[in-house]
C-alpha cells in the first residue's frame, strides 16, 4: 500500500453489510484523508459498531455491496490479521479479558507482530512504553497484570489507547473509547489519540461515540451522523454541539422527508 499524503487514506462507497440475515448497513459513504480525525455519532443500533467491525473484517459480518479502499488497496480482500499489519487498529467497545497473559508480554508480541521484532525491543520501545504509560496515568506495576483481567472500565480503555500508542496505526478506529470514563480518563485518552495521530501525514482516526465530551478534547475535522445504516449528515465540530442540544429527532425527521 502507498504512503502518499496526497492519496485518500480511506474511501468507503455504498457499503452494505449484514449480520446473519439482518441488513445493518444500507449504503455508507465516507472518505478520510491523511492527518484527519473523523467522528461518527448516532443512536444505539444505528450501525456505528457494525461499520467498525466490517472495516476490521469481523467474520460475523457479511459485506453485501459497495467498496472499501485503504490507501490504494482493496481492504475487503484482506483477512483481519492482514488488515492489522496494513495499519488498521480497532479499539474494542468491550475488551475481553485474557487471564494468564501478562500485559508486558502481550504488548511486546503485539508490536513485534505488527511493526516487526526490532520495534518491540531496545531503548526506543522502552521509551515509547514509558511515555505512553505516563501520559495515560498507568503505574509500572500495570505491566505485570493479566490482560483486562479484573480491570475497571477506565483501565480497559486506557490499555486500548496504550496499545494504539505502541503499534502506531495508519487508521485508528475507536469504538466508544470514552464509554465509562471519568473526566480525567477522557482527557488521558484524548491526549493519547492526539499524540498518536495528529501531525502524521500517513495516519487518521475514526472516533465512534454517543457524546460530545471526548470531542471537546479531540477536535475532529469532520463529524458524521449515521441513522438506519446510512450517513445522513456530515459537518464540522459544531455539529456535535448541535446534537448535544437538539438530539437526533430533527435529523430523523429530515432523513424521512
Amino acid at each position: 500500500m502507498v504512503n502518499d499524503s496526497d492519496a485518500t487514506l480511506l474511501s468507503i462507497e455504498g457499503l452494505c453489510a449484514n449480520v446473519e440475515d439482518t441488513a445493518i448497513l444500507h449504503g455508507v459513504d465516507l472518505r478520510v484523508m491523511p492527518g484527519e480525525v473523523h467522528a461518527i455519532m448516532g443512536r444505539n443500533g444505528s450501525g456505528k459498531s457494525t461499520l467498525a467491525n466490517v472495516l476490521m473484517g469481523h467474520p460475523d459480518y457479511t459485506v453485501t455491496g459497495g467498496s472499501v479502499r485503504f490507501w490504494d488497496g482493496d481492504l475487503l480482500e484482506l483477512e483481519p490479521w492482514q488488515r492489522s499489519r496494513a495499519g488498521i487498529f480497532l479499539s474494542f467497545q468491550y475488551p475481553q479479558a485474557v487471564p494468564g497473559l501478562q500485559i508486558g508480554a502481550f504488548l511486546k508480541k503485539t508490536v513485534a507482530a505488527i511493526r516487526g521484532k526490532d520495534a518491540a525491543r531496545g531503548k526506543e520501545f522502552r521509551a515509547a512504553l514509558k511515555d505512553g504509560m505516563t501520559a495515560l496515568g498507568l503505574d509500572p506495576s500495570f505491566l505485570s497484570r493479566y490482560v483486562n483481567d479484573g480491570f475497571s472500565g477506565g483501565e480497559k480503555k486506557r490499555f486500548e489507547i496504550l496499545q494504539m500508542h505502541l503499534v502506531r496505526p495508519r487508521l485508528a478506529i475507536l469504538d466508544e473509547t470514552d464509554s465509562g470514563l471519568d473526566i480525567d480518563g477522557i482527557r488521558a485518552v484524548a491526549t493519547g489519540i492526539e499524540a498518536t495521530i495528529r501531525g502524521r501525514d500517513d495516519a487518521g482516526a475514526i472516533i465512534i461515540t454517543h457524546y460530545n465530551r471526548i470531542l471537546e478534547h479531540v477536535r475532529p475535522d469532520r463529524i458524521h451522523v449515521i441513522m438506519g445504516g446510512r450517513i445522513v449528515r456530515s459537518g464540522g465540530p459544531e455539529l456535535a454541539g448541535e446534537l448535544e442540544q437538539r438530539g437526533y429527532d430533527w435529523l430523523e425527521a429530515e432523513a424521512a422527508a
